[in-house]
């Protein structure tokens, strides 16, 4: 790296892999998962989705909030300064990218436009091909 970094933005953020995830695929209820690992932005994200399928727009809301929050945190220890890249191609950073769409899809469900408007531009600078991944585009 040279004395004045990098000249096309900062690197990729790259987060750990997260236990949790693991235990989702292995089938484990998305709450039980969510209250042993409560860190988990993969947890939080399928709460929220599964609320959102089930009609319920407020508690997809709260749970996608709160995987959000937790990404947020995630993202800062793991060296991202509140912009650039969150690659969806990393598959750990996909349980706050989910976080996010699910927050977007939460916030038009209540009639929060700027949330939406905010949720939708942070998806789409995060990675442009995360909003087609999430279905979204």
């Amino acid at each position: 790296m040279s004395l004045h970094g990098n000249l096309l933005g900062p690197e990729p953020t790259r987060l750990p892999v997260d236990p949790a995830a693991a235990e989702l695929r292995g089938g484990t209820d998305a709450k039980a998962v969510a209250a042993a690992h409560p860190a988990s932005m993969i947890a939080w994200a399928t709460l929220a989705e599964d609320a959102l399928a089930s009609g319920e727009p407020v508690t997809a809301y709260a749970y996608a909030r709160t995987g959000y929050h937790r990404g947020l945190d995630q993202l800062r220890r793991n060296g991202w300064k509140g912009f650039g890249p969150i690659p969806w191609s990393h598959e750990p950073n996909r349980g706050f990218l989910r976080a996010l769409a699910a927050l977007l899809r939460a916030a038009e469900a209540i009639g929060e436009t700027d949330e939406v408007e905010r949720c939708r531009t942070f998806l789409a600078d995060s990675d442009p091909a995360a909003p087609g991944e999430l279905g979204l585009s």
